[in-house]
């Protein structure tokens, strides 16, 4: 699923998928905690990809890609138990219509967990594992 070279053509062929296992579309990070649910899970599945900047209609939207990535490097700091091995990459791409700006995107690689769980402590104390199902965070 992962190719040597991060661009927009790797973007554009992942935007003709759906939501699933492996992969996730977020227009933005909204709160820290839910996103390290979806990094817990993916971990604690097969690993995955989140794309923040794209509708869930797969739409390029846009975002500011080091706001973004400060969520959720704060949510992987502050949330899991024991932090989740992830990498970011930032796409430009260059829209169709020449109108139009273009807008960045960022890719978070989410690699699956060796041995244990990654489980997300809440603001109570309480920790979590999560994994995927389907394109659903499920408890374990």
């Amino acid at each position: 699923m992962f190719p040597k070279k991060i661009d927009q053509d790797f973007v554009k062929l992942l935007l003709k998928e759906e939501e699933g296992l492996k992969l996730e579309y977020k227009q933005k990070i909204s709160s820290q905690e839910k996103i390290a649910k979806t990094l817990s899970a993916m971990s604690n599945t097969v690993g995955g990809l989140i794309l923040i900047g794209i509708s869930d209609q797969r739409k390029i939207i846009g975002i500011d890609p080091e706001e973004e990535r400060f969520m959720v490097t704060a949510a992987n700091d502050y949330f899991c138990v024991p932090k989740v091995s992830l990498q970011t990459y930032i796409v430009t791409m260059n829209l169709e219509n020449p109108f139009e700006e273009e807008k960045n995107i960022l890719i978070v690689q989410i690699h699956p967990t060796r041995g244990s769980k990654i489980f997300v402590e809440n603001k109570q104390g309480t920790t979590i594992a999560y994994c995927r199902i389907g394109n659903q965070n499920k408890i374990i």
